[in-house]
């Protein structure tokens, strides 16, 4: 459960600036100790690349909260925190965040992304509903990379409330335009509305971003969410469920939501593949320096094309999540055979 807001402002970001200052107070010991350890463990300076991609993560995390707390005073302790003109800051922040961290990645952990479908010019001067899969870790942060860094949109996220222990992500995704929701919460009107509150009134460089599987795909998360559409009586969604085996049953309330309130928004479908099997902090240390390729997939579906009625949108949308798990099973196959 999470603390007040208050109080992870008063408690975990000065907790992760001094911890970072201690981080790099003892550094030459760190680096030592990494040295060392790297001689006796398996894989390729593990604990090295390991060392300094924590240690990024604090000095970024730092840095965005101590240039979050200068734009707070900035706009007057607060006062026009939300204008347009610290608006454009705090997606500026977003973006170098993230380009670092992603450019570090690709050098340190040997990392290369793959993109296939249209080019980013084919997306400009249209609001965008981004429907993207979910699996893998860090997987939303390389598709709002993305979204900020290549194509030039200011996204609008539904996020696991459980991001705001991130102090940097609490502050800065706070202050943009963005939902929390609890995760194993149960989807219903109250949420549906959220989203369609946060999907309203996109303009020309915006992108409402949103995962209907609700959360990282496992094998136990997949055949609970078909056991849920039997109980509710949805026997031809579980069937279909059943015949995806790379990705979930996408949960279609609040792409629903979404659809109603942008009507004018093209809609664009996500996949990628590359990191499936790393689930938890041991998959990712055994697989450090990754030295893998991720690929991504996006598809446009024009406004003009999208369905009109609940029931033919649900249709759609378990449509194209077996076409996303049909493209995941094919990558992994000539991936498995080479």
């Amino acid at each position: 459960m999470l603390p007040p807001r208050l109080l992870r402002r008063l408690v975990l970001g000065p907790a992760l600036i001094t911890l970072t200052l201690l981080a790099l107070t003892g550094l030459p010991l760190l680096l030592l100790l990494a040295a060392l350890t790297s001689t006796v463990l398996p894989g390729r300076w593990r604990p090295l690349r390991l060392l300094w991609m924590v240690l990024l993560y604090l000095v970024l995390e730092s840095a965005v909260l101590l240039a979050l707390f200068g734009l707070w005073v900035a706009s007057g302790f607060g006062w026009r925190i939300r204008s347009p003109r610290f608006q454009l800051a705090h997606y500026a922040l977003v973006r170098w965040y993230l380009r670092v961290l992603y450019s570090e990645s690709r050098r340190v952990l040997h990392v290369e992304v793959t993109v296939e479908g249209p080019p980013p010019t084919s997306y400009d001067g249209r609001p965008l509903l981004i429907l993207s899969r979910h699996a893998g870790p860090g997987d939303s942060l390389l598709v709002v990379h993305a979204l900020v860094n290549w194509y030039a949109r200011e996204p609008r996220i539904v996020l696991k409330d459980t991001l705001q222990w991130d102090p940097a992500v609490d502050v800065m995704l706070n202050r943009l335009p963005n939902r929390f929701i609890r995760p194993g919460g149960r989807p219903g009107a109250e949420l549906e509305r959220q989203i369609g509150e946060l999907s309203r009134n996109l303009d020309e460089n915006d992108a409402f971003l949103i995962f209907p599987e609700g959360g990282n795909v496992t094998e136990h998360r997949r055949k609970r969410a078909i056991d849920r559409l039997r109980r509710k009586g949805h026997i031809d969604e579980a069937e279909k469920a059943e015949r995806m085996r790379h990705v979930m049953a996408p949960k279609p309330g609040g792409v629903l939501a979404a659809l109603t309130q942008a009507r004018d928004a093209d809609v664009v479908f996500v996949a990628h593949t590359g990191v499936e099997h790393m689930v938890t902090v041991l998959d990712v240390w055994r697989e450090l320096p990754m030295d893998r390729e991720i690929q991504m997939r996006w598809w446009l579906v024009p406004a003009t094309d999208v369905p009109v009625g609940d029931q033919a949108r649900i249709d759609w949308l378990f449509e194209w999540w077996a076409r996303i798990d049909e493209w995941i099973g094919e990558r992994q196959r000539v991936q498995d055979a080479v």
